[in-house]
Order: structure tokens, then sequence, then C-alpha cells
């Protein structure tokens, strides 16, 4: 079994003497080094050439989203696995597009964290298995048209069964803005006509009756 060079960067020294004490114990893992914050964290990578970063998500300074992003532009990045407290679905996705291979909880059990380890070096996506869902909802949301306030108040209109000039009336808006609003809808939607447009909206939850 290769050795694992692992990296920790977390801003509480408690907290990372923790973590080098749970990974000490596990077989072909060696803690390199330490970090305490985002900037701190990139010049160790630079310098120490780990094989993977086990990476707060909030310290100090830049945060574990860019901190990634960052690491990933360095050449031949490690792999980077998120370990934090916070499992706010929008953090987790910024994360793992950002370049992340995992997202771990700090309530991870000993063999789970070692096992994470492993499989993050060996290319897997490593997730805390209660956060599954989160992820998923969060990708779905992020692959949904996203229609402007006024875009939603002429599409309802419409769904009312209002005309463009009806609609131009009750928005305080030109007849023509209307039917420019339309068309932006329609592309967005990927859609030819008001009904499609109603009907589609209606079905993924993008406006409401």
């Amino acid at each position: 079994m290769l050795t694992v060079r692992v990296l920790i960067a977390d801003d509480h020294p408690v907290v990372r003497a923790g973590m080098a004490a749970v990974l000490g114990t596990g077989q072909g893992i060696e803690v390199v080094g330490e970090a305490g914050s985002g900037e701190e964290t990139l010049v160790r990578t630079a310098t120490l050439r780990p094989d993977l970063v086990l990476l707060d998500l909030r310290m100090g300074g830049i945060d574990g989203a860019e901190t990634t992003r960052r690491i990933r532009q360095q050449d031949d990045p490690p792999r980077i696995v998120i370990l934090t407290t916070y499992d706010d679905a929008a953090d987790i996705l910024r994360c793992i597009e950002a370049g992340a291979v995992g997202y771990l909880l700090k309530g991870s059990s000993r063999t789970e964290l070692i096992a994470a380890v492993h499989a993050a070096v060996r290319g897997e996506t490593v997730l805390t298995p209660s956060l599954a869902p989160k992820l998923f909802e969060a990708r779905s949301a992020a692959g949904e048209p996203q229609l402007s306030t006024r875009e939603r108040d002429v599409l309802e209109l419409v769904a009312r069964g209002h005309s463009n000039p009806q609609i131009a009336a009750r928005l305080y808006i030109a007849e023509a803005t209307v039917k420019t609003h339309l068309l932006r809808i329609f592309k967005k939607l990927d859609v030819s006509d008001r009904t499609a447009a109603v009907t589609t909206a209606l079905a993924r939850r993008i406006i409401r009756l």
C-alpha cells in the first residue's frame, strides 16, 4: 500500500491535532503538514506537495471553496476533501464545483475518515451519507432555468390568461417590453410558445398559481 501524504487545514489547533492523531492510526497515511488559514493552505500545498488536503470550510481569510478552486489551479494538484461542521446544500455544491472530491462532516468516525482518505486518492467521490439528498437537491435546483422576478411576473399573468396589452398595463411597462420578456422566457425554458412556457414553468414549479 502506497503512503498517502495528507495536509490538514483548519483554523483550530486542537482540531488539527485531533485529526492528525486519528489519521496517524490509519495504515498507509502520513500527515505531512498543517495550515491554519486558506492562504497558508495554498502555500503549504505548493511547498509540501501532499496527495490530499483535508480542508475546513470556514477559516480566516479565503474560505474552503475558494481555497479549493485555487489549489486546483496549481500544477499536479492534490485531491481535496472538505471536513467541516456545516451541512448547507449551497456550501456542498460550491465546494464540489470548485473541485473538491469529497465533503465530510466532523462527526465522521475514525473508520469513515481513514476510508475516505484512501478512497479520495483513488479518485472516488466521498460524501457523508446524510448529505447525499442535499447535494442532489442542490444540483437539481442549480440545473433549473432561472427567471428574473419580472419574467416570473409576466409568465404568471400569461398563465392567468392575460394578453400582452393587459400585462403591460398591469405591470406599467411597454407592450414591446412584455414581448422582449416573453422571448427571453422562451429561450430560457427552451420552448416556442406561451402555452408551452406556462406548462413547463408550472411543472418545474418555477411559477405557481
